[in-house]
């Protein structure tokens, strides 16, 4: 079985904002095409994101394509340990980034400098490609 991925947040607005490069879009296209996967806390985010309101129905729309892993209790408790290692880690960070860990998904953000002394995250950020 090849690499799975994680969406950040950032990645989405980015991908509507029209603000990924060529290379990264290229990219994350063929991530959605192949297995769009987003964490509950994306879910949430996302739909309460309000940088391009014009697209929110859009938006709505692209989310309802995704498998959303939910909070569970594996999720949680990554969650709350790395909050505990790391506790200038937002709560949605924490749970985005125990997502990918208990899912062994690779997580795609331009978020790097909140998630980079997280261990066993791997992370893609689509901006530097």
């Amino acid at each position: 079985m090849g690499q799975k991925f994680l969406i950040d947040t950032n990645v989405i607005s980015h991908l509507f904002a029209e603000r990924l490069p060529e290379t990264g879009k290229e990219f994350v296209k063929n991530v959605i095409n192949a297995d769009f996967i987003i964490s509950v806390a994306v879910e949430i985010e996302v739909l309460t994101y309000h940088e391009i309101p014009e697209k929110m129905t859009l938006i709505e729309a692209f989310i309802n394509l995704a498998t959303i892993l939910p909070l569970d209790k594996d999720v949680t408790r990554k969650a709350i340990e790395l909050r505990r290692i790391q506790r200038k880690l937002k709560l949605a960070d924490a749970i985005i980034a125990a997502t990918a860990i208990v899912y062994q998904l690779t997580l795609i953000t331009n978020n790097t400098k909140d998630f980079k002394d997280l261990k066993k995250l791997t992370i893609i950020d689509p901006h530097s490609l």
